[in-house]
């Protein structure tokens, strides 16, 4: 379900102020006028309904209704353990969808970094940006595809900062598994072997076009990435971000009613 999510908080009195393109979205694209209702996500993570008082001089002053419940997460997502992507720059606008598809598959967090074979280099002023863009995105994407999970985006960053990330990350997890997806078959794991031990949270890393380097790959491993690679066909590198979100996400919420058999 569509739902319009709200960056400020409402005042003492439940009503909100948006303005810009806050308000251009709601009054010029999606047509709403004074006395009709559109739902929201508030920043505190609280789903509400806000009636429309005045679309004048162009701010939308809108009072938040009694809380909805609808867009609730499920019971399996509740229990769902948080997915983060750790995705190599590609060229071109490739990043913007890679961004838009994995918030809307509930992503906890993407780490664009810059890898060995990324094309892309970015300064401050354009770093910032291209994540500022990305944040504009995921929201958007969120608001379209109505999921109540907030999706942050870290700024582009190297290699080794993106791997002092991934310690970091391990610390505050006690079943942390970190999947990386491979052009060469340098293990014979699969999504289930890797996550059948119920992890409580999980890393997919993706390479930009071309992959990883082997220092890249050996990296990884080092720091306890498993590697996998998604049989015979070669996938554009959006094309095996949203295979491995769907493919982690899928195993993850369905893992009560699997097992896997022991091996021959």
């Amino acid at each position: 379900m569509k739902r319009f999510i709200v960056q400020v908080p409402p005042n003492s009195d439940g009503v909100v102020h948006l303005y810009d393109k806050d308000y251009h979205y709601l009054v010029r694209v999606r047509r709403l006028k004074s006395g009709m209702c559109f739902n929201a996500l508030l920043p505190d993570g609280r789903e509400t309904q806000i009636r429309i008082l005045s679309t004048v001089d162009n701010i939308l002053i809108g009072e938040c209704l009694a809380e909805t419940g609808q867009g609730s997460v499920s019971k399996e997502e509740e229990t769902l353990p948080p997915i983060a992507l750790f995705q190599g720059i590609p060229r071109g606008a490739r990043m913007d969808l890679i961004a838009r598809q994995a918030a809307e598959c509930g992503v906890w967090a993407i780490a664009p970094f810059f890898s060995e074979y990324s094309q892309v280099r970015l300064n401050g002023s354009s770093r910032e940006e291209k994540t500022n863009r990305w944040k504009r995105i995921i929201r958007e994407a969120r608001q379209q595809s109505g999921s109540v999970r907030e999706t942050k985006i870290l700024a582009p960053c190297s290699f080794d900062a993106l791997l002092e990330y991934w310690e970091s990350l391990k610390k505050q997890y006690r079943r942390p598994i970190a999947i990386m997806l491979h052009q060469e078959p340098l293990e014979k794991g699969s999504f289930h072997d890797y996550l059948c031990n119920n992890p409580d949270f999980a890393v997919l890393a993706v390479g930009p076009e071309g992959g990883f380097s082997p220092k890249e790959a050996g990296r990884f491993k080092e720091a306890g990435f498993k590697p996998l690679i998604l049989g015979n066909n070669i996938l554009r590198t959006e094309t095996a971000a949203l295979y491995g979100i769907t493919a982690i996400k899928t195993i993850l919420v369905e893992r009560k009613s699997w097992k896997v058999l022991p091996k021959e």
